[in-house]
């Protein structure tokens, strides 16, 4: 069976999903897809991608704690991009949030995200 993890520090998912599930077998935290959208006000931050990619990786965080987990059990990440030219910035700001032993990665461009976000974040983490 899984359980769901809900974080009241991160934005509330628009649509039907779930923050993330854990699957109690190999303790596994499957964290969806998330944006740069502030969980008290409901405001997007998108005046530039190195805040977008902060408060996204900010939401992620707070899902991870919320499950009792943080960056360190992150084993993949996958990010979605508007705009690839974007990347260099984005990588800078991702890349401070973990320290040596880095997540496996996919890094994708896609026209258009939900919300009409530039960066959206999913991760798996074991615990």
């Amino acid at each position: 069976m899984k359980k769901v993890i809900t974080s009241p520090n991160a934005p509330a998912p628009i649509g039907p999903y779930s923050h993330a599930n854990i699957v109690p077998a190999g303790n596994m935290l499957f964290v969806s897809g998330q944006v740069a959208k502030d969980a008290k006000t409901g405001a997007l931050v998108l005046d530039n991608i190195k805040n977008e990619t902060q408060k996204v990786m900010e939401n992620v965080s707070a899902i991870l704690k919320e499950a009792g987990m943080d960056l360190t059990q992150v084993v993949k990440t996958t990010i979605f991009m508007k705009n690839m030219d974007d990347f260099a910035a984005m990588n800078e700001v991702y890349g401070s949030f973990f320290t040596g032993n880095f997540p496996a990665r996919e890094t994708v461009q896609v026209v258009r995200l939900p919300l009409d976000v530039n960066v959206e974040i999913s991760v798996i983490a074991v615990g």
